[in-house]
């Protein structure tokens, strides 16, 4: 057995002993449900160690597979599935949707096209829809790339980047004149219009929607708190000062 093989297995055996009669009563007492704000943690926590590269990334890794590791044990214990029918799924799977790489042991050469690739997933799991299978708990911005990139591998997309300018401008157009006429509502559906274009023209740029406003929200993170530590310096309160005062912080901080 490799080394890699008894560490996985290790880890099967010491979940199992947490989770048995003579266990850990917190571990014990955990079911699927229950874990998932801790699984949805230790993914976001890997995303930052992968983002600022952090040498903790190991550590991250090995808390997101102990998590399914431990969904895994819990299933068998329902009698649904174990570890090995994750793993033999997921090597299915990829044989599968890679015959570009795998058919005839990979002697016959195909081309990889994403958008056979949707379509493939589609059938192989009895959608309706290119649309189905889109996780409802994605976070928005996530969630309205892969809904165009799916409706795209039906060439329901822009075949010039210019038009999706075009309806980014269009879709400001209308929420400027929502927000002239003052209709919430109407703001409200507009504002989600924007984004979503934005996300479009973001995808058309090969470029990940998620990424850049995470990216942004942690540069924001680090400029105001560098804001907030000069303003601490000189002994004043942010909330006292002038917005021209905080506006010339913010400039030399950027």
């Amino acid at each position: 057995m490799s080394d890699k093989n008894s560490e996985i297995n290790r880890l099967i055996d010491i979940v199992d002993l947490l989770r048995s009669e003579n266990g850990c009563p917190w571990d014990k007492e955990q079911t699927s449900e229950s874990l998932i704000p801790f699984f949805i943690e230790e993914v976001y926590e890997a995303v930052e160690c992968i983002e600022n590269n952090n040498d903790d990334l190991k550590e991250e890794l090995g808390d997101v597979l102990l998590h399914i590791v431990f969904q895994s044990s819990i299933a068998n214990e329902k009698g649904y599935f174990n570890l090995n029918d994750v793993l033999k799924n997921i090597n299915k799977k990829l044989i599968k949707r890679h015959p570009h790489i795998f058919k005839n042991n990979g002697k016959e050469k195909i081309s990889f096209d994403k958008k056979s690739w949707e379509i493939n997933k589609q059938k192989s799991k009895n959608r309706a829809s290119i649309l189905d299978g889109t996780p409802i708990s994605l976070p928005s911005i996530i969630k309205s790339q892969r809904l165009q990139e799916k409706a795209s591998s039906v060439g329901f997309d822009w075949d010039n980047i210019n038009d999706v300018w075009a309806k980014l401008y269009e879709e400001i157009d209308e929420l400027k004149i929502a927000c002239e006429k003052g209709q919430l509502k109407s703001i409200e559906e507009e504002i989600g219009d924007c984004f979503f274009s934005l996300v479009n023209l973001a995808r058309h740029l090969n470029i990940s929607a998620e990424n850049s406003v995470r990216k942004t929200n942690n540069k924001f993170s680090k400029r105001f708190k560098e804001v907030e530590l000069k303003v601490s310096k000189m002994s004043k309160k942010i909330n006292e000062m002038s917005n021209e005062e905080i506006s010339k912080l913010w400039e030399s901080v950027k």
